[in-house]
C-alpha cells in the first residue's frame, strides 16, 4: 500500500506469507535456539490467543528484541513475521503492519496521545478485523514507549508521560480485545524504554555481537551470495581458514559492520570494480584494515 494511503503513523502494510519477503529469517544468523523460541512464542499467540486469555496472568501479545545497533533485530522481526504466516497459512493469512514510533511526538500538549490512543483502539482493531493473524513491528521503541521515570525537562515531560499512558493502556486493551495480534519491538536502548512497557512484555530476547566464529560464518554466507552472481569468487566462499582470518581482525563488529566487508573490498582497486570475478584475499584483509 502507498503510505500516501496509510492510517497516521504506519509505515506499511502487508499480507503474508507472500514469496517476496522470503529471505530475511533464513539468512539472519543468531545464537542457536533463537529463532525457535521467537517462532514458537508467536505461534502460540497467533494461534491460541484467545484460549490462553482465559488463564490467569494474561499474555500481552508482546516480544521485546533487544542489543546493539546492526545485530539483526529489525530483520529478525521482519523474518518473523513471514515464518509465522507460512506455518499459520492453512490457518489463514496474516496482516504485517509497521508502525513508525517517530510520527506521534507533538509539540501540541496532548496530540501525541490522542494520536496512539487512535492507532491502539480504531487503526489496529480495524486491520486485525481483516484476517485471522496478525504481527505489529515497532522499530525503536524507545521512541514510543519512553521511560517516563527518566523523562528529559527538555521536552514536554507530561505530554510524554500522557503518550506512553496511551501506549500500555492500547497494549492492554487490545491483548484482551484482539488477542490474534503479537506485537514485536526492537530496541537499541532498552534503558530508555519504559518499565512498564517491559513488564508486559512475553518475551525480551538480548541480542549481542556476533562470536568470531558467527562473523565468520556471516562472512561465508556473504561471499557465497556473491558467487552466486560472479563464480569467479567462489574459491574465496570455500575458503575456511580466510573467513577465520578475516573473523579474527573484525572481532567486536556487529554484524551489518560485518557484511559490509565484502562491498567494501569490492571497491579497493579499480579492476576489481569492473569486474568482481577478479576479487582476491589481499582485497577483503584491506577491507577489514580500512574499515
Amino acid at each position: 500500500m502507498s503510505t500516501a494511503h496509510l492510517p497516521p503513523g504506519l509505515l506499511s502494510i502487508h499480507v503474508l506469507p507472500a514469496d517476496h519477503h522470503d529471505g530475511p529469517w533464513d539468512h539472519i544468523l543468531v545464537p542457536p535456539g533463537t529463532k525457535e523460541r521467537l517462532l514458537n512464542q508467536t505461534l502460540l499467540r497467533l494461534r491460541h490467543g484467545r484460549a490462553l486469555a482465559t488463564l490467569p496472568g494474561l499474555p500481552h501479545g508482546l516480544i521485546v528484541l533487544a542489543g546493539p545497533p546492526g545485530t539483526g533485530k529489525t530483520t529478525l522481526a521482519r523474518g518473523l513475521a513471514q515464518s509465522a504466516a507460512r506455518a499459520l497459512a492453512p490457518h489463514g493469512s496474516t496482516t504485517y503492519v509497521e508502525i513508525d514510533p517517530h510520527a506521534f511526538p507533538s509539540e501540541m500538549l496532548g496530540e501525541s496521545q490522542r494520536n496512539i490512543t487512535r492507532l491502539m483502539t480504531d487503526t489496529l482493531p480495524e486491520l486485525a478485523a481483516r484476517r485471522p493473524h496478525t504481527v505489529v513491528l515497532i522499530d525503536e521503541v524507545e521512541s514510543f514507549a519512553v521511560r517516563r521515570s527518566t523523562a528529559s525537562f527538555g521536552s514536554n515531560p507530561v505530554d510524554v508521560h500522557r503518550a506512553t499512558d496511551a501506549v500500555l493502556a492500547g497494549i492492554d486493551f487490545l491483548a484482551e480485545s484482539h488477542p490474534r495480534i503479537v506485537f514485536v519491538a526492537t530496541t537499541n536502548f532498552p534503558e530508555a524504554v519504559d518499565e512498564a512497557f517491559l513488564s508486559r512484555s512475553d518475551l525480551v530476547l538480548t541480542l549481542g555481537l556476533p562470536d568470531e566464529a558467527t562473523i565468520a560464518a556471516i562472512l561465508q554466507r556473504s561471499l557465497a551470495e556473491l558467487a552466486g552472481i560472479w563464480p569467479g569468487t567462489r574459491p574465496l566462499a570455500e575458503d575456511t581458514a580466510l573467513h577465520r582470518k578475516l573473523a579474527a581482525h573484525s572481532a567486536g563488529w556487529d554484524g551489518r559492520r560485518v557484511r559490509k566487508v565484502v562491498l567494501t573490498a569490492l571497491a579497493q582497486r579499480p579492476e576489481v570494480a569492473l569486474d568482481p570475478n577478479l576479487l582476491e584475499p589481499a582485497d577483503l584483509l584491506a577491507a577489514v584494515e580500512a574499515a
